[in-house]
């Protein structure tokens, strides 16, 4: 944005973009071929130790035959944009502004199928990217009642495998089973 045949001066033009002159005049130096090397190996151990550190990828690269300052590991380190991977504080402190929901199956005996199921998603990594399942399980028998994958996670993806299975189990005619099931949608009513 700095014109140096203007009619302006260098001096001016940056007074009024509100930027300093040395930063007209810097020229960046490109990174050494020494510096690209060591950066190749630090992060080719980060992808293999994510949770090593500066101290513990130069331990690493003095046992690979690298001796290097740590300082240095950690310019690099900065310049490619890694940090270790290690859990936060107070990750188990509940927040007090959340509501904390009831247990409903606190006191239950759960003794035949079909009176208690559970519904969980995961994601499975995949070369190129994440494929999310949900399973429906039954508490009693710990059998899977249906799952599905997905590429995407969206709402319609866990409710309507639920939906299948609850109207599938509800046409069915069992005695003393299809007291849970709908007991079970009456719950899930609720929500």
């Amino acid at each position: 944005m700095v014109n140096k045949d203007g009619s302006l001066s260098v001096r001016r033009q940056c007074a009024l973009l509100a930027l300093p002159r040395s930063t007209f005049y810097h020229s960046p130096e490109p990174v050494s071929g020494d510096d690209l090397a060591m950066m190749s190996l630090i992060d080719r151990c980060h992808l293999k130790y994510p949770f090593y550190g500066s101290r513990r990828i130069r331990g690493w690269l003095l046992d690979e035959g690298h001796c290097v300052n740590r300082k240095r590991v950690q310019r690099l380190m900065r310049a490619i944009g890694l940090a270790a991977l290690y859990p936060g504080r107070n990750l188990s402190k509940a927040n007090q502004a959340h509501k904390v929901y009831p247990y409903l199956l606190r006191n239950l005996v759960i003794d035949r199928p079909n009176q208690a199921w559970s519904t969980d998603i995961t994601y499975i990594p995949m070369a190129k990217g994440f494929v999310y399942l949900v399973a429906v399980m039954d508490w009693y028998s710990r059998r899977v009642l249906s799952w599905r994958l997905s590429n995407t996670m969206d709402t319609a993806f866990g409710s309507t495998r639920f939906k299948k299975r609850l109207s599938a189990m509800a046409h069915r005619k069992f005695s003393t089973q299809t007291r849970g099931v709908s007991s079970l949608v009456r719950t899930l009513r609720g929500f």
